[in-house]
């Protein structure tokens, strides 16, 4: 039977940890939490409750938390010299009570069947708790969740969950590199680029237990923002090439407009001719640069 082991990032957690914590190892044969510079008492908690424990001294972001979790899990496999007795599952889950831990053989099945090496829990992928989800959230999540499968080149319904479970077989294909929320979104990009099995289960949520102390705005545009950034090489021809093609468009429209205008004898003015000259060089730019990329990208990941 397969082992496994749960990654709780956790910043002030000491409220729903405990709980959070007892009820993750009904489930998983460890728990690890991560205290990533919390002000509280959330390592006591997390001693108490019977987890290891990774101490941030100063917050860093769940970005981080999640990679030294899962290096915390890649030495504990290196120690083990037996591999039927390595943790091969892993589960992350978070501190703050909104996930429900007696969901976690669902996440785990697939993976143990072999159907799955990334099970992603999602609060909507059978439409079920679409209604319970504020409007104010579900908004923003749907944008998050757009610009994570342009990116990633998938069809999932909530890319920012955080209830998840992995085979070990995957760790070596995460960057990790964002150190906050856009976490999320590049773990999936990156198992969606390694050609791993993904797959979605339904999960429930509670948020009347929402403890983030982040403008949910803000919060939401700044993970949009470097998901957008993700796509410069993973999607160049989203990210170079589109956008060059309507520049250039807008270009030869405008040239166009004031050539008629000139011909016509009703403008003698230069400078919007060289404003669409200048439209039309940087769309060529922008589109030749996405291509060139795009190219280089297909042409590495051949390669690899």
């Amino acid at each position: 039977m397969s082992k496994s082991v749960a990654i709780i990032p956790a910043f002030n957690e000491e409220v729903a940890l405990g709980s959070v914590i007892l009820r993750t190892l009904k489930y998983v044969d460890k728990v690890i939490v991560v205290n990533d510079g919390s002000s509280d008492k959330t390592s006591e908690v997390a001693n108490l409750a019977g987890a290891e424990l990774i101490t941030h001294p100063t917050n860093l972001g769940k970005g981080q938390g999640l990679k030294s979790g899962f290096e915390a899990i890649k030495s504990l496999n290196n120690l083990i010299e037996d591999n039927n007795e390595t943790y091969d599952i892993i589960v992350t889950i978070d501190g703050d009570g909104q996930n429900n831990p007696d969901e976690i053989p669902d996440l785990i099945y697939p993976i143990e069947s072999g159907n799955a090496d990334f099970v992603n829990g999602s609060r909507y992928v059978d439409g079920s708790v679409e209604d319970d989800t504020p409007s104010y959230r579900r908004i923003g999540q749907k944008v998050l969740d757009k610009a994570t499968n342009i990116s990633s080149g998938l069809e999932i319904t909530d890319s920012q969950s955080g209830f998840r479970a992995f085979s070990k077989k995957v760790i070596p294909y995460f960057k990790l590199k964002d150190s906050g929320f856009a976490i999320e979104s590049e773990m999936l990009s990156d198992a969606a680029e390694a050609g791993l099995k993904i797959v979605e289960v339904p999960i429930t949520v509670r948020y009347d237990l929402n403890g983030s102390t982040e403008n949910p705005i803000t919060h939401g545009v700044g993970v949009l923002l470097k998901i957008i950034k993700d796509m410069e090489l993973r999607r160049p021809l989203i990210y170079f090439t589109l956008p060059g093609l309507i520049i250039f468009i807008i270009g030869i429209i405008t040239g166009i407009w004031f050539l008629n205008d000139y011909i016509n004898g009703t403008s003698i003015n230069f400078g919007p001719t060289v404003i669409a000259i200048m439209l039309i060089v940087i769309g060529l730019f922008l589109m030749l640069n996405g291509i060139l990329l795009d190219s280089i990208r297909k042409l590495i990941n051949r390669k690899l």
